[in-house]
């Protein structure tokens, strides 16, 4: 596989030729539609997709907004914890993207994605990225 290429930003990993196709942290609204280009694939028979958004409620609190900080190294345990799931389940391609900053309720937090050949695979595989993307990466509200 190709080594990622890093934007100016610093946030965003892209590996076209790879499993995993796009891992970001960024203090700008996330794409859906970015992150489900990022793992469009003729050979994918399914694809799902997690997004996860600021609620107004928490623990019985309620929520005005949210901030969210990533630790420098957040990126690179993204693009790790990305990695390891390509590597254990079947997957075509996989996309993970996660908001930093002041967000209001309904923003957008983390947008995950997976394609694989058939839904088995893709929800398996979506289910523990983003379950590891919040276990894992260095990132807090």
């Amino acid at each position: 596989m190709a080594e990622p290429s890093v934007e100016a930003d610093r946030t965003t990993l892209q590996t076209p030729a790879g499993v995993v196709r796009l891992v970001g942290i960024r203090d700008l609204p996330l794409s859906v539609d970015e992150v489900l280009a990022a793992v469009a694939d003729p050979a994918a028979g399914g694809t799902t997709v997690f997004i996860g958004t600021v609620r107004s409620a928490d623990g019985g609190r309620e929520v005005n907004s949210l901030r969210y900080e990533a630790h420098p190294d957040a990126i690179v345990v993204l693009r790790d914890v990305a990695q390891e799931v390509a590597e254990k389940h079947d997957a075509i391609a996989i996309a993970a993207v996660h908001r930093t900053g002041l967000l209001a309720i309904g923003d957008l937090a983390v947008v995950v994605a997976v394609a694989a050949a058939h839904r088995g695979e893709a929800f398996a595989a979506g289910k523990e990225l983003i379950d590891e993307v919040k276990a894992r990466v260095p990132m807090w509200k």
